[in-house]
């Protein structure tokens, strides 16, 4: 019987790109976004096509024990030929986990694992590595785990852990996802940074001068420092404006400017960049100028 599940989108807060390089990074569950396995009401809609190639994937995976976990996938391509989905609001090339939270609700259904796997956080990451690789190329299996546990994480010192967010909840100022209203794909722009880092100086910079500002947000943001944490996520800001050019969005990049210029907020790339979301910081809301009204804004917390 399906376990009609919902599973929530995810938000890299902080450690894009930098994490690659072996800084920390912190991930967070967003609620507002969901998805789960269904079978549609309207039975005319026939086979969904991503489902079979990720079904047919699975099997081969299988066939060749490629999966270090017990997997139905008879099962599995059974639902998906009779008509399986995976009904979902959360927007895809948005840098918010739309493909992680699939695995997840995958995994969740038709893995059979042992109690022993189920608690190793590693050994979740590693599993839905294997399954996500199926739609970016290659994947640190981090979406889907955020989406799986619903909780947020920690990955720094090549360990991931369950961490406490304190609870920001009111005030004037806060954390903010701004829509660029425009999709994205991930695979070419961490090409193009991995492409750079081949650069001696670029590596240099993002190893001694981009992780320990991104490492610095994570521990003033966990500690519930905000005064400081809106003064390293101007330098986070300011970095990824110098150096990050080909990951902001054309359209955003006067305005992330002239919040570096005013001190009004700061703007950082969410996951890749390129369009999906941007993540800002401001002190308050009402500061923000009016060419944000023409966009949508979330604040995610408030401080």
């Amino acid at each position: 019987m399906l376990d009609a599940k919902n599973f929530n989108a995810k938000i890299l807060l902080f450690g894009e790109y930098s994490v690659i390089r072996k800084s920390n990074a912190l991930a967070i569950p967003y609620s507002l976004f969901d998805g789960k396995l269904v079978f549609p009401k309207d039975k005319a809609r026939g086979v969904d096509n991503e489902l079979s190639t990720f079904s047919k994937y699975i099997k081969r995976l299988q066939d060749k024990n490629e999966l270090e976990f017990e997997f139905d996938a008879s099962s599995f391509g059974f639902d998906v030929s009779g008509g399986l989905i995976f009904e979902s609001s959360i927007p895809q090339g948005y840098g918010v986990g739309s493909s992680g939270a699939l695995c997840a609700a995958i995994l969740s259904q038709y893995g059979k694992l042992t109690p022993e796997q189920s608690a190793d956080i590693s050994f979740l990451k590693q599993a839905f590595s294997t399954l996500e690789s199926h739609f970016h190329g290659s994947s640190s299996g981090v979406d889907p785990l955020i989406s799986y546990l619903n909780t947020p994480v920690l990955i720094g010192d090549g360990a991931l852990k369950s961490v406490d967010v304190p609870s920001y909840d009111k005030g004037d100022g806060g954390i903010f996802l701004l829509n660029t209203g425009r999709a994205r794909r991930t695979e070419p722009l961490v090409n193009l940074f991995l492409e750079k880092c081949s650069s001696k100086d670029f590596a240099y910079l993002c190893d001694r001068v981009l992780s320990p500002i991104s490492n610095d947000c994570i521990d003033l943001f966990l500690d519930g420092k905000t005064e400081e944490l809106m003064k390293k996520y101007k330098e986070l800001s300011i970095f990824q404006y110098e150096h990050f050019q080909a990951m902001i969005p054309k359209l955003y990049k006067e305005m992330w400017e002239e919040g570096i210029n005013t001190g009004d907020y700061y703007l950082k790339l969410c996951g890749a960049g390129g369009g999906g979301f941007i993540l800002g910081i401001t002190n308050n809301f009402k500061n923000l100028p009016e060419d944000f009204s023409n966009h949508e804004v979330r604040p995610l917390f408030r401080f």
